[in-house]
C-alpha cells in the first residue's frame, strides 16, 4: 500500500478535506469495491459516490476490505433529485448510510439544484437536519450556480462547505469559482479531465506536458490544485490511479497558467444546471 501526503484543505467548518479524491462515477456496481481497493492502495484517502451512481455498496465494501479505517478515510455521496423533500432526503440519506455500510459520511451533497422544480431549499433543510445530528461531518451542494447559492444564503444559517461543479481548462466556471472564494465555500472539480481525449491531446496542454516532463492529466490535474480546486478524478486503471496522485513535486508558472486560462471554450461535458430538472 501507497502513503502518500496529499494536502488538505480546511474547509468552512474546520473538517478538512484532501486536495485529491477518487470518482467512481460512471464505474460499473460490479466492479467498484475491486476500484476503490486498487485507489486506497495507490494512495487515495477521499472517496466520491452517488446515490444515482448506484455503486454505494461497492464503495463500502472495496472500504471494508481495504484495510484501511474509517476514520482515515474522506467518504462524499450526494442527494438524488428525486428526494428533495425533506423526509424524503432524510430517507434518501439513511438508505445511502446503509449502502456504504457506515453510520456517518464525511460530506453530503445535493447533488443538483433542479431550479424548475425549486425544492432545493427543502432539500438543503434536511441536510442541516442531517449535519447538526452529527450523522454528515460536513454539507454542502454539487452544480449549484451563484442564484442558486445566493437563494441558499437567504433562507439558511448554513454555508456550503463545497459545491462540486464540472471544471477543467475548457469550462472554468471562474463566476461560479469566484463566489465560492468570497464566500468560504470550497469548489470541488469534477469532470477536471474533460472526459480525457480531446483536453489531453489539445496543443497547449501537451506542449506544457513537455515542458514539464509530465502528462497531459498531470498538467491538468495540477492546473486544478493551483487554482485552489479540490479535484475527483476517475480512472479504473491502477497506474493512472497512481499517475494522478503524482502532482505535489512540480509547479505550473505564470505562462503555463496564462496558456491554459486562454482555452475557456464555455464547453461542458455533463448537463447545464440551469435547465437540468429530471426527477
Amino acid at each position: 500500500m501507497t502513503e502518500i501526503d496529499i494536502p488538505s484543505v480546511e474547509l468552512n467548518n474546520g473538517l478538512s478535506i484532501p486536495t485529491v479524491g477518487y470518482g467512481v462515477f460512471q464505474v460499473p456496481p460490479p466492479e467498484t469495491a475491486v476500484a476503490v481497493r486498487a485507489a486506497i492502495d495507490a494512495g487515495y484517502r477521499s472517496i466520491d459516490t452517488a446515490t444515482v451512481y448506484g455503486n454505494e455498496s461497492g464503495v463500502g465494501q472495496g472500504i471494508a476490505e481495504s484495510g484501511i479505517a474509517r476514520g482515515d478515510l474522506f467518504l462524499t455521496t450526494k442527494l438524488w433529485n428525486d428526494s428533495h423533500d425533506y423526509d424524503a432526503a432524510l430517507k434518501a440519506f439513511d438508505a445511502s448510510l446503509a449502502a456504504l455500510g457506515t453510520d456517518y459520511v464525511d460530506l453530503y451533497l445535493i447533488h443538483w439544484p433542479m431550479p424548475g422544480v425549486d425544492k432545493y431549499t427543502g432539500a438543503w433543510k434536511a441536510l442541516e437536519r442531517i449535519y447538526a445530528d452529527g450523522r454528515a461531518k460536513a454539507i454542502g451542494v454539487s452544480n449549484f450556480q451563484v442564484p442558486h447559492l445566493e437563494r441558499l444564503a437567504q433562507e439558511s444559517g448554513v454555508v456550503p462547505a463545497v459545491n462540486q461543479i464540472e471544471v477543467h481548462p475548457y469550462l472554468q466556471n471562474r463566476e461560479v469559482r469566484e463566489y465560492d472564494a468570497a464566500h468560504g465555500i470550497v469548489t470541488e472539480a469534477w469532470s477536471p479531465l474533460a472526459k480525457g481525449g480531446t483536453l489531453l491531446a489539445d496543443p497547449a496542454v501537451t506542449a506544457i506536458a513537455d515542458k514539464h516532463g509530465r502528462t497531459a492529466a498531470q498538467v491538468v490535474l495540477r492546473w486544478h490544485l493551483q487554482l485552489d480546486n479540490v479535484v475527483i478524478p476517475k480512472s479504473v486503471t491502477p497506474s493512472r490511479m497512481a499517475e494522478n496522485l503524482r502532482l505535489f513535486d512540480f509547479e505550473l508558472d505564470e505562462a503555463d497558467l496564462a496558456a491554459l486560462a486562454e482555452l475557456e471554450r464555455g464547453e461542458r461535458t455533463g448537463p447545464d444546471p440551469d435547465t437540468l430538472n429530471l426527477g
